[in-house]
């Protein structure tokens, strides 16, 4: 095919949806892509943030899947490490890695193998997460409250409620104690909602399943070594990571886009869309740039897509767009010699301080919903890891509240009170730097007319020409994998000939849809 017969394919946002789409159109089909990336960032909320040296991972990105495409698609960007990383080294940590890898203290790019360890602080202490029932949580609880558990939850296993909305779900997998303890003030914190107004289906998709009877059954499969055994995702014990972030591999295959002839246009947001009957022709940019395409993927929020269709749009679909709800956040990243937590557990770290990924912050007297401790994600995205601990502070807002226009000065002097008064620090004066970002839209959310999505949703696959892709453009809370998957199902289909999107949108509503497709 000459250049002059070669297709285009207009793809808007260069975050994991929008990459993988160019990537995967290069690799399979005779489209030229032409990436539209609004910021000046690759990789959307997966992006990996540098300050004074320190990295910041927005969010938090595991890169686990269950899709054999996608791990075979994270392994051909970047291999995994055949040597020891810098604290495995120096505290004896002995993992199973490729004779072959690369060394990652000489060789950047390379996946890391981390163990994972995410816990819940409560009430001064930590619990496992997802919440476990081994020893150490009924010792925390005392034996007043671990009977109160307990028939709480036989309650709920003999007396279901509707799952019609997050408070009930919750209550019927965990009972209404626990429920009460670890999900209905973080849930309400996420969202600003209470649980009881929340789509049961948000809470369907991101614990697949996940209660009392799954933790137990998982627990019994590893005393019993049963082979073969499914494990939840919230449950996994290692994954891997970039290392330098989960940005860092956006960004090499940002690179190979480009290698292979593809385009990537950074600081150029989508304004508007031009429908000519079910087909768009054009989009057009703020600066007034107009891009012209045959097939149009896009990964913006489908708020704002459908906007940008204008007088296009029927009033019932544009009325549902108009009422999707968003939810923002804001990360401050803290330097730190040590934190004021001890390491009780059997995991060691170069500083002395816990070994957590992520901690779950359920105290109500605060407002952060979410701590990262960047060093055990990478020693790598950290400039003096023998010596400071840098963690990543995430707070749950929505744009233009109180929050979110608080100053950057006043922000982090909050953010500093609050973590010196649930102990995580010894005192304000321990932090030695801050930075404070802004993340929008960066969770949609399942209530007001998401109830009524699908009739959006179908308007939309009418669109011959269009193809709605990844977290924001499905408008669906999913991980980093399915939003590739979507991206691969998306040219999959568009290379057989076809134009039918309804194994695009699978991707997130069938159950494990990604083990079917491995």
């Amino acid at each position: 095919m000459s250049e002059n017969e070669r297709k285009t394919a207009i793809i808007i946002g260069a975050g994991p949806a929008g990459l993988t789409a160019a990537y995967a159109l290069l690799k399979h089909t005779e489209y030229h892509p032409i990436v539209l990336e609004a910021s000046e960032y690759i990789g959307g909320i997966a992006r990996t943030h540098e300050y004074h040296g320190n990295r910041m991972d927005l969010g938090g990105h595991r890169f686990f899947t269950k899709s054999d495409e996608v791990n075979e698609l994270w392994r051909e960007l970047m291999p995994l490490q055949g040597k020891p990383s810098l604290d495995d080294r120096i505290l004896g940590v002995e993992k199973k890695l490729p004779e072959d890898g690369p060394d990652p203290e000489t060789v950047d790019r390379t996946f890391l193998l981390r163990r994972r360890l995410s816990r819940i602080f409560f009430d001064g202490k930590f619990y496992d997460y997802p919440i476990s029932l081994k020893a150490e949580t009924f010792k925390n609880f005392g034996f007043a409250t671990t009977m109160k558990v307990g028939f709480s939850y036989l309650g709920s296993v003999f007396h279901k409620r509707p799952e019609t909305n997050l408070e009930n779900l919750y209550v019927n997998s965990f009972g209404k104690k626990l429920y009460e303890m670890f999900f209905e003030y973080y849930t309400e914190n996420l969202w600003g909602r209470h649980p009881s107004e929340i789509d049961a289906s948000w809470g369907k998709q991101r614990t697949k399943g996940l209660s009392i009877f799954g933790i137990l059954k998982d627990a019994f499969g590893k005393i019993f070594k049963v082979k073969n055994r499914k494990v939840n995702t919230s449950l996994i014990e290692e994954f891997f990571y970039p290392k330098k972030g989960p940005g860092q591999l956006w960004e090499y295959m940002a690179e190979d886009i480009k290698k292979m002839g593809g385009e990537i246009v950074m600081n150029c947001p989508v304004s508007a869309l031009k429908l000519e009957g079910n087909r768009i022709a054009s989009v057009s940019t703020a600066d007034g740039r107009v891009y012209a395409g045959d097939e149009f993927f896009s990964t913006m929020p489908v708020r704002d897509l459908v906007a940008g269709m204008g007088d296009a749009v029927p009033e019932e679909e544009k009325r549902i767009a108009e009422g999707l709800p968003y939810r923002d956040y804001m990360t401050v990243g803290m330097l730190v010699d040590k934190l004021a937590l001890v390491n009780k557990t059997k995991v060691q770290t170069l500083t002395g301080d816990v070994p957590d990924n992520w901690i779950y912050i359920q105290d109500r007297s605060v407002k952060l919903g979410r701590l990262q401790i960047y060093n055990n994600w990478s020693p790598y995205l950290v400039a003096d890891p023998e010596h400071t601990v840098w963690i990543g502070l995430e707070y749950f807002c929505s744009e233009g509240d109180d929050m979110w226009n608080m100053s950057d000065e006043d922000f982090i002097a909050l953010a500093k009170r609050e973590l010196a008064s649930i102990g995580v620090i010894s005192g304000e004066d321990a932090v030695k730097d801050a930075v404070r970002l802004r993340v929008k839209k960066a969770y949609p959310a399942y209530f007001d007319t998401y109830s009524e999505f699908a009739t959006l949703r179908d308007w939309l696959s009418g669109i011959e020409n269009l193809w709605c892709l990844g977290r924001n453009g499905q408008h669906r809370y999913n991980n980093m994998d399915h939003s590739m998957l979507t991206a691969l199902e998306a040219v999959r289909t568009l290379s057989s000939g076809s134009h039918d999107k309804r194994d695009v949108w699978a991707v997130n509503t069938e159950e494990e849809y990604h083990e079917k497709k491995s």
